[in-house]
């Protein structure tokens, strides 16, 4: 569940009226539910319970320091995809020896610093970053802890951007070559082989593809335990959530949530579908997370700007852009879009209109020919499920400043990032002096 909720026709982040951080804030602003992250970590963590388990959240889906800190605090280990991502985990109070180093292309200066920190594993994706490492970690005298990531070839059904679990990816390595490699691991004076870990893809809809991929898996990870004696199997993340929520017509409700659950399948179903196959491992399991602890906890505020009228089309014009929130434009993704303020908008001024942002491209829209309550300058809407892969996919184009983001905790809100200025813009720009 999250704790965005309509409280006498305004919208609310837990206790928190979203229009007044808007107006202290301006806009736009992303803005963050403490108690929907950790309400989610807590579920995920007691139906895990029947594991020896660590939830490692992937920083990649929201990197924001209070973000980690947040979870860091919960107990939470980190996965982690660049030397970035460790420094930002370290400034906010994690544990190294809880972060697994995932990435296809890891930096020696990335490896170098991981090595120096001490992370739990580097999650390797080929024999070509299994040299590599060896050879880093020689020179620097040490042992690197590795993890081989296993390509179970299994098609998790979704975007094809953010699949990765199939032979045609990018990532990990063919299940079919695993044995021979990690043999190769055994050889090698300065890595020591850990664990095993695997991931199919990401906003999977159902349980059956983690239990097919686990299945194939599982056999090898008997193995690796009885010859090298491997402490963990890492699954993965890739759990789902909900984007798009029925609307009510005719009851004056327009907006509501679907069945008050946030999730695109229940934590109990995804539990039920894995913890036995896991149970007689033996091993300890680590589950990376990302979209599904922080997806539903996050809304871009933004406000109309203006309201314009072709012979076609009718057109919102908001002032967030692509460059705050590229999903829609990158995946042609759904964000439900709603007004702050319900009392002033009627199911009987539903329209079908474009929101669309400021920047210079056809493709920077939020909602095409949605149905909406009839929009006005000055409204303010709030862009929902939008607390992954929002504001760490943001960009500077059009050289807009960089929206601010705040934290809900209770009757309370605080900024965790200000807002860019024009002088933020080229600072660190420098001027040749030919």
């Amino acid at each position: 569940m999250h704790s965005f909720r309509y409280r006498d026709g305004q919208l609310h982040c837990e206790d928190v009226d979203l229009a007044r951080v808007a107006e202290e804030l301006g806009t736009p602003t992303y803005v963050y539910s403490a108690g929907t992250i950790l309400d989610h970590y807590a579920r995920l963590d007691a139906a895990l319970a029947p594991l020896d388990h660590l939830i490692c959240y992937a920083v990649k889906a929201n990197s924001n320091r209070a973000i980690l800190k947040l979870l860091a605090n919960a107990g939470a280990g980190f996965d982690i995809v660049s030397g970035g991502e460790l420094y930002r985990v370290l400034a906010a109070g994690g544990d190294s020896a809880k972060c697994t180093f995932a990435g296809v292309g890891k930096s020696r200066e990335e490896i170098e610093y991981a090595l120096e920190q001490g992370v739990c594993s580097f999650n390797v994706e080929s024999e070509a970053e299994l040299d590599h490492i060896d050879r880093i970690a020689g020179a620097k005298k040490t042992r690197a802890p590795i993890a081989l990531r296993v390509n179970p070839d299994v098609d998790p059904h979704t975007h094809q951007y953010i699949s990765t679990g199939s032979h045609e990816n990018k990532f990990g390595i063919a299940l079919e070559r695993i044995g021979a490699v990690y043999e190769q691991a055994a050889k090698m004076r300065n890595v020591e082989i850990v664990g095993a870990q695997m991931h199919i893809g990401s906003q999977i809809a159902e349980a059956k593809p983690f239990a097919s991929a686990i299945g194939k898996v599982a056999p090898v990870v008997r193995e690796l335990k009885s010859k090298y004696g491997i402490k963990f199997l890492s699954v993965g993340g890739g759990m789902g959530i909900i984007y798009q929520r029925a609307l009510e017509s005719g009851s004056g409700k327009w907006w509501r949530e679907h069945g008050n659950e946030s999730f695109a399948f229940s934590v109990r179903d995804y539990a039920e579908a894995i913890v036995p196959p896991l149970r007689e491992l033996d091993v300890r399991i680590l589950v990376e997370p990302g979209r599904f602890l922080v997806g539903n906890g996050g809304v871009l505020l933004t406000r109309v700007r203006y309201i314009k009228k072709t012979g076609a089309k009718k057109f919102a014009i908001v002032d967030a852009g692509m460059n705050d929130l590229i999903r829609p434009a990158l995946y042609q993704s759904y964000h439900e879009i709603v007004p702050v303020c319900r009392a002033s908008v009627s199911d009987a001024g539903r329209e079908k209109i474009d929101i669309v942002g400021p920047v210079c491209e056809s493709g920077d829209f939020f909602a095409l020919d949605r149905e909406m309550p009839e929009l006005h300058e000055g409204d303010l809407l709030a862009i929902m499920s939008a607390g992954a892969y929002g504001f760490v996919m943001a960009s500077n184009y059009n050289s807009r400043p960089m929206p601010a983001e705040a934290l809900v905790r209770g009757d309370k809100f605080a900024l965790i990032r200000k807002r860019q200025t024009w002088e933020d813009l080229v600072r660190g720009e420098i001027n040749p002096e030919w």
